[in-house]
């Protein structure tokens, strides 16, 4: 199912959408926030931040960073830019040509950020892999040092749900952390364990308190496609990966022809996807192959130190989220120092089922207000677009 799983990474672009349908604008300022979020409504077509900004670029540029060659889109302001960003395209087969997260880039850099959005195989693959931590890092380095870029321009990494995480880690392992000015996380996560035990039973805590919500079923089959290639036999990697393919394409298919087949490990994998008992998750997840836990506990936050982080981060989440609950980004937000982070709880916002006419404006108009603040306080009526010449090893892209 292509289209839903594209539906699931870009989370921020959900807001695209909501606003279109609710009117985006009707009790917001007339100020460049409500600007930026009636152009994320409009896409392609006319808004007001278009007929008074200047068309950016968009161009596909190659770069190597200690011998690793990638490939990213670049989109580069008509004007000088006042921050850059390095942005993770979610776990989607389209990857950085995600036609909301192209939209995001435009209407971002129409607002004067440079944006890097890398090409990550993996991603593609609905995988999230320890190297694609290493990747956003290059991309980040090479960001930094991209011509046209001062030194003093603020720059960031962001990350859309699952990949929110590696954008936070990407900013802790930098080699000069305090280069990395902030962080965007849209629907992210701070403790991979109680998301897993989240979307199998559906159980989160609260203030303390157990409560429950109805998962979306997405979450738990793209968690076994993200990682049935790291169970020991062939076997059970392509059996699960049937198994995920057939359950996401149908909700009750029966799997029952196919479960006869899978190994011990295959079968502990199942195991903890049926769960619906909190109080038997992570005895479930104890029991997953160790390659599994490995990759949990390497792509987790809750068991690092984040004091090293310098990075100030947005954290951005909606409270209907049925795949990673609203209060992981308060996890994270909790586990930093007062005022690292700036934490926006957005009603009507979820990853797929989207609730257009219960969303609130003012809080998704503060978020892009805060984003906006990370750039570089400098006068912003300079005249004149940057002429951007793209040679023909490049493909441009200035329609939006």
């Amino acid at each position: 199912m292509p289209h839903r799983r594209d539906r699931i990474c870009n989370y921020l672009m959900v807001i695209t959408l909501m606003l279109s349908l609710s009117g985006c604008g009707l009790f917001l300022p007339d100020d460049e926030a409500t600007w930026v979020l009636k152009d994320l409504a409009a896409a392609d077509e006319a808004s007001y931040l278009k007929q008074i900004t200047c068309p950016p670029y968009r161009e596909v540029v190659s770069y190597q960073v200690d011998g690793e060659q990638y490939e990213a889109d670049l989109y580069t302001p008509g004007k000088a830019p006042l921050a850059a960003i390095v942005l993770s395209p979610g776990l989607a087969e389209a990857g950085k040509n995600d036609s909301r997260l192209v939209s995001f880039a435009h209407t971002l850099a129409r607002a004067r950020f440079m944006v890097l959005i890398p090409d990550l195989a993996n991603l593609r693959q609905l995988k999230v892999r320890r190297q694609d931590v290493q990747g956003l890092m290059d991309a980040f380095e090479y960001l930094r040092n991209r011509s046209g870029l001062k030194k003093d321009t603020p720059a960031g990494v962001g990350g859309f749900s699952y990949m929110a995480g590696p954008a936070v880690l990407a900013a802790l392992g930098y080699p000069r952390p305090e280069q990395v000015d902030f962080v965007l996380s849209v629907g992210g996560y701070y403790d991979l364990n109680q998301v897993v035990r989240y979307f199998t039973t559906g159980y989160f805590r609260e203030n303390g308190e157990w409560q429950h919500k109805e998962p979306n079923h997405y979450g738990k089959w793209a968690f076994v496609m993200s990682n049935a290639d790291l169970l020991d036999s062939e076997q059970d990697q392509q059996t699960l990966t049937r198994i995920a393919k057939r359950k996401l394409a149908q909700a009750d298919a029966d799997i029952e022809d196919l479960r006869s087949k899978l190994s011990a490990q295959g079968k502990a994998v199942l195991a903890l996807i049926d769960n619906k008992q909190r109080e038997r998750s992570d005895d479930l997840l104890a029991s997953l192959p160790a390659a599994m836990k490995e990759q949990l506990a390497m792509l987790n936050l809750a068991n690092k130190d984040l004091s090293a982080l310098e990075a100030e981060l947005l954290l951005v989440h909606g409270t209907d989220d049925s795949i990673i609950p609203y209060t992981q980004s308060q996890a994270l937000d909790s586990s930093l120092p007062e005022n690292q982070a700036q934490l926006f709880l957005i009603d009507g916002l979820a990853h797929v089922d989207l609730q257009p006419l219960q969303l609130d404006q003012q809080a998704a108009w503060r978020a892009i207000h805060a984003l906006l603040s990370f750039r570089n306080p400098v006068a912003q009526s300079s005249s004149g677009c940057t002429e951007n010449t793209l040679d023909d090893h490049h493909q441009g892209d200035n329609s939006n």
